[in-house]
């Protein structure tokens, strides 16, 4: 097991990753503030992993609730929301109670809006089982849901008391959102770690095997540069949005296409290949950067085109956007591998141009 952390001051947490984590109630009981827990996940997860976390916590005398929620995007919605609420009220639950995030990012990103705001705010755990969620979501207390006209714009900063990653769940993972997971992966080498970038050109297919030392290897390194740049700018005032490389192209793209029909990390691919063009047009990227940039997202299995959505279908979405700012999009671009700014000092008409492109492509 490999532990970092999490420097927030008082509100620093560990990140334990590593195998059969699940079934180790040691590392959740120090977390716990009472004995009761309510254990969130889906219809996917539960069967797999619920009792394989739960069944240690009832042996120390914890009282387990288990709130299972539909698996999907769609799903990350008020309504769904309202199943946690429910669930809490009608079993009683008090501020002391924690909350067990067990599942991806859309798991996550509910629970921890659940326990927010849940009686103005309970503790909660992360137990990640999918890779995108490993190596972001569940990293730097981003929670909240998504809203009909925009992507994750209702939700609040609120961290988790620890984050568990079991390496293992990844076997379960359809090969599709191990893919998914890799545009965060390869994300964090293009905007701060171009040496982890050049690793992952070498080492892509090891991932794509699920190598139990490159997947470790790979989430480790991802949480170090996730945690750095959390620990950094909590709140996403300055660095921390540099993590969003692709992210506004890439909710257009969710958004626009029905959410839950492209998987998050693959509108991610295909905003961050947008995101490249329009750096390329700028003359912050050079031609063999774009081609290193779309062979390992080819590589990984992601795409690496947008859809036909419009222009000003784009823009729309677009503008709905937590960067925004006085009314101005502001994008994540490149200047080069491993270095990002976020900036909304771009020419109008390359943005344009660079949209244009996928009518086209």
């Amino acid at each position: 097991m490999q532990t970092l952390n999490v420097a927030l001051g008082e509100r620093a947490y560990p990140i334990h990753i590593g195998e059969n984590l699940l079934s180790s109630g040691d590392l959740l009981l120090p977390h716990l503030k009472r004995k009761q827990v309510a254990i969130v996940t889906n219809t996917t997860v539960a069967p797999l992993y619920l009792e394989k976390i739960a069944q240690p916590l009832r042996d120390a005398g914890v009282a387990v609730i288990s709130v299972i929620l539909p698996d999907g995007e769609q799903y990350k919605n008020s309504a769904t929301l309202g199943l946690i609420y429910d669930a809490l009220l009608q079993n009683r639950c008090e501020r002391g109670t924690t909350l067990i995030a067990l599942g991806g990012g859309v798991v996550g990103d509910l629970t921890g809006y659940a326990a927010a705001t849940y009686l103005r705010g309970v503790p909660f755990i992360q137990v990640p089982t999918t890779l995108l969620a490993q190596v972001d979501s569940s990293v730097g207390g981003k929670t909240g849901i998504n809203h009909p006209l925009g992507k994750n714009m209702i939700g609040a900063f609120y961290q988790p008391q620890v984050v568990l990653a079991d390496t293992l769940t990844l076997d379960t993972l359809p090969d599709r959102e191990l893919s998914a997971g890799l545009a965060e992966v390869i994300k964090y080498g293009l905007i701060r770690d171009a040496d982890f970038f050049v690793w992952l050109e070498q080492n892509i297919g090891r991932l794509l095997v699920r190598e139990p030392q490159a997947l470790a290897y790979a989430i480790h390194r991802s949480c170090v540069n996730k945690a750095e740049v959390v620990a950094a700018d909590e709140r996403e005032s300055g660095e921390r949005a540099l993590l969003n490389l692709g992210h506004t192209f890439g909710h257009a793209v969710e958004n626009g296409m029905g959410y839950g029909v492209w998987l998050h990390g693959e509108a991610v691919a295909a905003g961050t290949m947008l995101a490249a063009d329009l750096s390329r047009r700028m003359g912050w990227l050079s031609d063999n950067d774009i081609l290193r940039m779309q062979k390992i997202f080819d590589t990984a299995n992601l795409p690496t085109k947008a859809p036909a959505l419009g222009i000003d279908v784009y823009l729309g979405l677009m503008g709905l956007d937590k960067k925004v700012v006085d009314g101005k999009v502001r994008l994540v671009l490149q200047q080069g591998i491993g270095k990002a700014v976020v900036t909304g000092d771009y020419p109008a008409q390359l943005l344009r141009e660079t949209l244009q492109s996928i009518e086209h492509a």
